[in-house]
């Protein structure tokens, strides 16, 4: 028998409609199967959808599943703040004034709201390892010969979901690169990465700091996703690695662009906390009622 469940869908890292990423937030799915939710999301064709579901720790306020069309994602930065948002929408009071714990995949997640509007995920912890020579060649295939910054390695990053965070030499070359696709595709095969996140330093524009992209094959096609946390929350941990090797007490800020390519306008706010970073951005709901199945 269907039943009808409370829905959403937002646009994250955007305060002005329509320009964000958005996502589809399932906030009742309790007695939907994993069968039921891949097709959910497969139905949605959005990059992700989420089901909240009970806690399972007592320390979290809620419990997340995020799906893509394809499969499940242990997590994701952009359904972390959308999750987050639907939920305060409808209601819900954190155990933590100012700060909900996210249970999925991963782990716990904090996420802070924050005194001036917006939400705020903290960065998982992650490993990141220098991409090996071997691949190397198919990753300037890749990027069809585009010269990448020189002095940067290319990182592998993995926090759940694996990024391969590529430096260019500025926002330009950033938004003009065309990627190949079949050697994309080769390259996620060979390192089992989600996708590539090329950046580049903002050189002639003091409101932002980095242009960023988001890359992969998914259902054997080129998608370039229109804003991403956790590409961001990824890149601000290869930040950190590069500008705090010694770790300690830092502080740092940033703000990131993305989806340029798309015709969006996606704002993220890097901040860090004693050298740990926090990945913010403005949501706004778009679509509110029920999902029948």
């Amino acid at each position: 028998m269907s039943v009808k469940r409370r829905f959403k869908q937002v646009d994250v890292f955007t305060a002005q409609p329509l320009k964000g990423n958005p996502l589809a937030v399932i906030l009742e799915a309790e007695g939907l199967d994993d069968a039921q939710m891949q097709a959910i999301a497969r139905w949605t064709n959005l990059s992700e959808t989420t089901f909240v579901l009970p806690p399972t720790n007592p320390i979290a306020d809620y419990l997340v599943r995020i799906f893509t069309p394809d499969y499940e994602l242990p997590f994701a930065g952009h359904p972390t703040l959308g999750t987050a948002h639907a939920l305060l929408e409808t209601g819900l009071i954190p155990k933590t004034p100012g700060q909900l714990v996210q249970q999925c995949g991963v782990g716990l997640v904090p996420v802070n709201q924050l005194p001036e509007g917006g939400l705020a995920f903290g960065a998982p912890a992650v490993n990141i390892t220098v991409l090996a020579p071997e691949s190397v060649a198919l990753l300037e295939d890749t990027l069809k010969n585009t010269p990448r910054a020189s002095g940067f390695e290319a990182y592998i990053v993995d926090m759940g979901i694996r990024w391969l965070v590529v430096r260019m030499p500025s926002a330009e070359a950033c938004l003009q690169l065309n990627v190949d696709a079949a050697a994309l595709a080769e390259l996620q095969k060979q390192t089992q990465v989600n996708g590539i996140a090329p950046y580049g330093p903002c050189l002639n524009d003091n409101t932002l700091d980095y242009e960023l992209r988001a890359l992969f094959i998914e259902q054997s096609q080129l998608v370039e996703d229109p804003v991403t946390g956790s590409a961001n929350a990824c890149l601000a941990r290869v930040l950190a690695m590069l500008d705090f090797p010694d770790g300690g007490e830092t502080s740092r800020q940033y703000r990131v662009r993305q989806g340029t390519q798309r015709q969006r306008d996606g704002r993220v706010f890097v901040r860090y906390e004693q050298g740990q970073p926090w990945i913010g951005g403005e949501t706004c709901t778009i679509i509110d009622g029920t999902l029948t199945v």
